[in-house]
């Protein structure tokens, strides 16, 4: 579990293919000397285990079907990523729940400046939209951010300058992809309702019943 407050930009130093899996490493000076091998991180919003770690590095297995569901496969060497370390028990929740599996890919329709913030708006797939809602919480790249507006197939996100000059955002623009998690107790509402949509569905169907 996350909080999706990113706590160093790491750097994509190797990437390495495997038979059904990619071997990331990453150049994490700041948060490397505390990690263990074992440990979760969040890479841009995906939760990976730890099977190496060096005083400045660290390296994580992806399996391809993680490479298929989140922007991850697009990764290149050099490439910037958000980190965060799971969330310790007892330990402080600024942001929101996160996971760290990501839902879907976003694209980014827009980043425009609104007074010192930045608002970026991002096109969704249509299944996520029922997850999410005005005010209501969502991460970004693993970056937990709050919905400021919801449109047909897109969300808008108001970002104050500190996340934006401390994560990747920055360097987003337009066409760019983006993880996306949805909030985890939108979620289970989602399912819930879900699940009794269908119920009324069947208990209203009786057999000889056209379809």
């Amino acid at each position: 579990m996350f909080t999706g407050l990113i706590e160093e930009i790491g750097k994509i130093r190797k990437i390495l293919p495997g038979h059904d899996s990619v071997r990331i490493r990453i150049q994490a000076p700041r948060l490397a000397p505390e990690l263990r091998t074992g440990d979760s991180v969040a890479v841009n919003g995906v939760c990976l285990t730890l099977t190496e770690t060096q005083p400045e590095d660290f390296e994580a297995t992806a399996v391809f079907q993680t490479l298929k569901q989140s922007t991850l496969g697009r990764l290149r060497t050099g490439d910037r990523v958000n980190l965060e370390r799971a969330l310790a028990i007892g330990g402080r929740l600024g942001g929101h729940f996160v996971q760290g599996h990501v839902d879907g890919i976003g694209s980014i329709v827009s980043v425009r400046p609104k007074g010192d913030s930045r608002m970026i708006t991002v096109r969704i797939p249509a299944g996520l939209m029922r997850q999410v809602a005005e005010r209501g919480s969502v991460a970004l790249n693993g970056i937990s951010l709050t919905v400021a507006g919801v449109e047909r197939d897109r969300i808008a996100v108001s970002v104050i300058p500190h996340t934006f000059e401390n994560t990747t955002l920055k360097e987003l623009a337009p066409g760019g992809r983006v993880n996306i998690e949805t909030d985890l107790f939108a979620k289970y509402v989602d399912r819930l309702l879900s699940r009794r949509q269908t119920e009324t569905e069947i208990g209203q169907w009786e057999p000889g019943m056209e379809e």
